[in-house]
């Protein structure tokens, strides 16, 4: 692995991008700013010219974006741009989530319910082990960035390493695993757990798919290989290896002792302040919640919620923010790194609204005897508190905040496109027969085999025009947040392929998404005042057509608001100015061609799954031999037994049954294939 940012592409900078990349290069390395602002026009690319700037700086950079989707493209673009380097992909790992609460008006209490996505989780749990070891490290996240993690200290600290020919009984390295949540599983080897197989020891860690094999002779490592997780087949040898924990919350024996003590007194102080404000049944409620965690942390030294009394186990003072993704940057890096903060117009005020929103939900869990005061600092950071604990500050947006604004000591235009593209054309038209209008110019879209983007206001609004579109046979999909972020990457990735020619959202079709197929955007009830309908929102939504040579945009609107006449003053002012620069360069206008065939992260996600699935079938085999008491070398034997009944089920026109016995001899050669391979 390179300890040095190695930046590949086939561009250069052109355009605004040279002035840009030399302008922040100076304002990190020589002016040491805090903050500073790249204010670029959508399509001029600002991702390349921040990846430039890392090449350059040679900084370690955690870059924020506001969602999920947007997230999943800047991972895949800069995985492109540093195809030798650590990047990584941090964002929540729950598919599904709805946090613990309590409504007290109508006597709820709503248990905390989720679905973790392991494949996510395993990708954080990369992140944390690629800060902790290497340099040239990048880490993709969302505002899942600024929430409680796990102390890094205890969570690096908790780390061994292993070595061939280092003296250990396997009892004891055994031992070192449960300690740091590794659970032993001798059936079923699965992420977070080990087993034990004959003079072997085989790990499953939470942040890689491959398994480690730790061969022992008497009580000494012997050898260390690297397997493949499905095939078991030895992929590499490695002299050592450092094994990390299971979970980012990590605490020792003594830590857990200590941690039970300050519980029962905070506790035994809680209940006492209930009863003396006679509230009998939030004092017994707490009382029995409590105790029982407290008997899961004395026998597991964990337990559901574990995060609720963090500020407990790492010895936190009230009011002390937790330890988050940014800690790991500090612990390994001091300040001495990068935070971009991508579409910062959107990504600075959810910074700052994540705390209050958690605070009030906490605080109702405690009034009313759900949880000790100690969860409250189970929290988000406070907006100052990320500011105080981030490296140098890089703003990346079309359409700056007035945070960024102020607080910015550059900001950086970049205008002018590589390509030379222009800002599209903007088009009002009155929302009279609107739909009969939007359905002629669509059609005309699907003659030219250009996309469509539409912008509705709601959720459901978006659902029932995609609805109506298909029922006319027109290729159309919705977008919105209802959807997981992988689902919501690969629809984005079929209307690019022509899957679909038009598809419809809400607010995640503004910022940053790369499309340059799409040619027409249409904004609906654009003349609504509201934070949907803002000049920013408007900017940005009219700049998703920007990538195209041909790109143009409609307003649907009955009045010219104060929005859209600074749309228009904005769009007026940069076609001026694009025009200008192309006339003086002899520039033609370009439309952004780039590779659909692939997408980085889908494609990892979606072979593990598959990896998974393939896992499964092969359980099912090993089940069916056990079930006939078969072995291996008797797998010949079966399978001509089976495919002769299968060949007597076709000559009996029983051909359902033939077809099942098919399946199952090619599961069973398949399988054999492989048992000749290890």
């Amino acid at each position: 692995m390179s300890k040095e940012f190695k930046l590949k592409s086939s561009y250069k900078p052109a355009g605004d991008q040279p002035r840009a990349i030399e302008s922040l290069i100076d304002s990190l390395l020589n002016q040491r700013n805090k903050y500073q602002t790249l204010l670029g026009v959508t399509g001029s690319g600002k991702t390349f010219t921040i990846a430039n700037v890392l090449a350059k700086t040679q900084k370690p950079a955690l870059v924020i974006a506001p969602n999920k989707t947007l997230a999943a493209q800047l991972y895949n673009e800069f995985k492109e741009f540093f195809p030798e380097n650590s990047i990584e992909f941090f964002i929540s790992y729950y598919d599904y989530y709805r946090p613990e609460s309590y409504l007290p008006a109508s006597d709820t209490f709503i248990e905390k319910t989720s679905k973790i996505n392991q494949e996510i989780d395993l990708l954080r749990h990369s992140a944390t082990k690629a800060i902790f070891e290497e340099k040239d490290v990048l880490v993709v996240a969302s505002v899942s960035a600024i929430y409680g993690l796990g102390a890094p200290d205890s969570y690096f600290e908790s780390a061994f390493e292993l070595r061939s020919g280092l003296s250990i009984e396997r009892e004891e390295l055994i031992g070192q695993l449960l300690k740091i949540y590794f659970q032993r599983n001798d059936y079923e080897l699965e992420r977070g757990s080990f087993r034990v197989k004959g003079e072997a020891l085989e790990i499953s860690p939470t942040y890689q798919e491959e398994t480690i094999r730790i061969e022992f002779w008497d009580d000494e490592i012997e050898r260390i290989v690297l397997l493949d997780s499905i095939t078991q087949q030895v992929l590499k040898d490695l002299k050592e290896i450092i094994i990390y924990p299971a979970k980012h919350y990590v605490a020792n024996q003594s830590e857990i002792e200590r941690t039970c003590q300050e519980i029962k007194a905070q506790l035994k102080e809680q209940v006492k302040k209930f009863r003396e404000q006679n509230k009998n049944l939030e004092a017994e409620r707490l009382w029995q919640r409590t105790s029982y965690d407290l008997e899961m942390l004395k026998e597991a030294g964990y337990c559901t919620g574990i995060e609720n009394y963090s500020s407990i186990l790492e010895q936190r003072a009230v009011g002390e923010p937790p330890a988050t993704l940014v800690d790991y940057f500090n612990r390994k890096f001091k300040q001495n790194w990068v935070c971009i903060i991508d579409e910062s117009h959107i990504s600075v005020p959810q910074i700052g609204a994540m705390y209050k929103g958690d605070r009030s939900r906490k605080q109702t869990l405690v009034d009313f005897g759900f949880r000790l005061p100690c969860a409250l600092d189970n929290r988000p950071l406070k907006i100052e508190e990320f500011w105080e604990l981030s490296g140098e500050v890089v703003f990346v947006s079309a359409t700056p905040g007035k945070f960024e604004r102020e607080h910015s000591s550059r900001v950086v235009e970049q205008i002018i496109r590589p390509t030379g593209l222009i800002d599209p054309e903007i088009e009002i038209i009155n929302t009279k027969n609107f739909l009969e209008d939007l359905l002629t110019k669509i059609r005309a879209q699907i003659l030219k085999k250009e996309r469509t983007l539409i912008t509705t206001l709601t959720k459901k609004s978006a659902e029932q025009l995609s609805d109506y579109f298909q029922e006319l046979s027109l290729k159309s999909c919705w977008l919105h947040s209802d959807l997981d972020a992988i689902d919501r990457v690969e629809i984005l990735r079929d209307l690019r392929q022509g899957k679909y020619d038009i598809l419809i959202g809400v607010n995640l079709l503004r910022e940053g998404l790369d499309l340059p197929e799409v040619s027409l955007v249409v904004i609906l009830d654009a003349d609504k005042e509201g934070y949907l309908r803002s000049s920013s929102s408007l900017i940005q939504t009219i700049g998703r057509a920007a990538r195209n040579s041909c790109g143009r945009v409609v307003l649907y609107a009955d009045k010219i608001t104060s929005a859209i006449q600074e749309t228009l003053r904005v769009n007026k002012d940069y076609r001026a100015r694009q025009k200008e620069f192309n006339q003086a360069h002899n520039i033609t206008p370009q439309t952004i061609i780039k590779d659909t065939s692939k997408n980085i992260l889908i494609e990892s996600i979606r072979s593990n799954q598959a990896k998974k699935e393939r896992e499964e079938e092969e359980k099912k085999v090993f089940q069916e031999l056990e079930r006939q008491e078969l072995e291996v070398s008797e797998l010949p034997k079966a399978i001509q037994k089976l495919k002769k009944e299968m060949k007597k089920a076709a000559g009996e026109l029983d051909f359902e049954k033939a077809a099942e016995l098919r399946d199952k001899i090619l599961k069973l050669e398949e399988f054999l294939k492989k048992s000749k391979k290890i």
